[in-house]
């Protein structure tokens, strides 16, 4: 449902003088935001702290408007591992950077995977986790000299090949570097930690020797020379530059010719070849490889130059989308610039957040072409210099969260260096 046409239901009975005075009343408010004072922190990077009015309700944003040519943007998971938790602060000292944002939606729980991203992840050209529901996501071009930013609704997942001789199976596999249902396979690899979760009553499959081959469109392969079988593991030795595939007890009951062929190969002991297949395929916008991190996001709020939430398509709930919450955004402006944004929430007299409707209208007045909805709420959270320049909803402060966007100074051609 697009937010548009529940605009036209609402003013079909309005006055028309009514409906002028409405609209000037915006009209003012855009050329204030417009207007608004920015101060230079960092060559390329701009600051503004806005105190923003919705009728009488409050809203607290900061913002940061970022030349790409003189800066870098990079996404960084927590711990620099599949799982595990840690603050945007932390994450953005680890990496001297100079600014940070909160980024993807992750697991929030007391649990051994706590921190998982909830979505498709990339880092380095690399997955480490797969997209879910269309959602969109961030593509980020970690170039040297410059960057770039592009979103779009990802298709990321991750096929096993198998065969003997000239016969080749396959089949999608369920997920990656997450935890494992009984009905699924899922792929680790060294991003999880030097060993697998538990699988007792299942299959592990340990894939050694592997070897990346050239990137082609949209998806890498790696092929593994060396295979083992591990049952009723307690945790599996991932080898280093390899995979492990672990297989839930109920997952080969699926009618599905490829994965009983495995199976009965597998029973059977012969020798097989195996290649490990991943995809992110951006609809034709971009052919991405090892220059591009990409991070998830819920949902997409303007596509070019108009507000189109597609919160349906991508499975957000009402109440995450028309009640005001705490939020985090990310922008592309009609100048080139790139921009961050923090709504901060849930403290009433103070700041009271936004609806997905208001923070794609506020961003358009700022210029934005294109933008998306990053994880908020507790987790929205900005840092700049060393600090945390918002202030987070949760009672104890910031809160710990799976991955962040961070920014970096360019260095000059010749000293430049990848990421830590």
């Amino acid at each position: 449902m697009r937010s548009a046409s529940k605009l036209k239901e609402a003013i079909i009975f309005v006055h028309p003088l009514i409906l002028v005075s409405v609209f000037c009343v915006l009209c003012a408010s855009v050329v204030k935001l417009a207007a608004q004072d920015w101060k230079a922190v960092h060559d390329g990077v701009e600051y503004a702290q806005v105190e923003h009015k919705i009728g009488k309700d409050p809203v607290k944003i900061n913002l940061l408007r970022l030349d790409l040519t003189k800066v870098r943007l990079d996404v960084h998971k927590a711990l620099d591992k599949a799982i595990g938790l840690e603050t945007t602060s932390s994450i953005a000292n680890r990496k001297g950077a100079v600014a940070a944002i909160n980024a993807g939606f992750f697991r929030l729980d007391k649990s051994e995977f706590a921190g998982d991203s909830a979505g498709v992840l990339m880092i380095d050209g690399k997955l480490l986790s797969e997209s879910t529901d269309n959602r969109v996501g961030a593509i980020i071009g970690t170039f040297r000299k410059s960057g770039f930013v592009f979103f779009g609704h990802l298709n990321a997942y991750t096929q096993l090949y198998f065969g003997e001789r000239s016969v080749t199976h396959s089949f999608q596999l369920s997920g990656t570097n997450r935890q494992l249902n009984k009905d699924e396979a899922v792929v680790y690899d060294s991003f999880f930690g030097p060993f697998t979760p538990p699988n007792k009553d299942g299959v592990n499959i340990s894939l050694g020797r592997c070897k990346r081959g050239k990137r082609v469109n949209t998806f890498s392969t790696f092929t593994c020379s060396r295979y083992s079988i591990v049952t009723k593991s307690s945790g599996t030795s991932i080898p280093r530059g390899g995979f492990v595939l672990s297989v839930g007890p109920d997952f080969f009951n699926q009618v599905d010719p490829s994965i009983t062929k495995l199976h009965k190969v597998l029973v059977s002991g012969r020798n097989l070849a195996f290649q490990i297949k991943e995809t992110i395929d951006s609809r034709g916008s971009y052919n991405i490889d090892k220059n591009f991190d990409v991070v998830n996001g819920v949902p997409q709020l303007i596509k070019d130059g108009k507000i189109d939430i597609t919160w349906e398509e991508e499975k957000a709930s009402r109440a995450f989308v028309f009640n005001r919450h705490p939020r985090t955004a990310v922008a592309k402006l009609k100048d080139g610039k790139f921009l961050m944004v923090t709504v901060d929430g849930r403290q009433p007299g103070v700041s009271v957040g936004m609806t997905l409707q208001e923070l794609a209208e506020y961003l358009l007045s700022l210029g934005a072409v294109d933008a998306m909805n990053l994880d908020g709420g507790g987790s929205t959270t900005m840092v700049l210099d060393g600090k945390v320049v918002n202030k987070p909803s949760d009672p104890t402060g910031e809160r710990k969260i799976g991955d962040a966007i961070v920014v970096t100074l360019r260095k000059p051609a010749r000293q430049a260096s990848r990421k830590n």
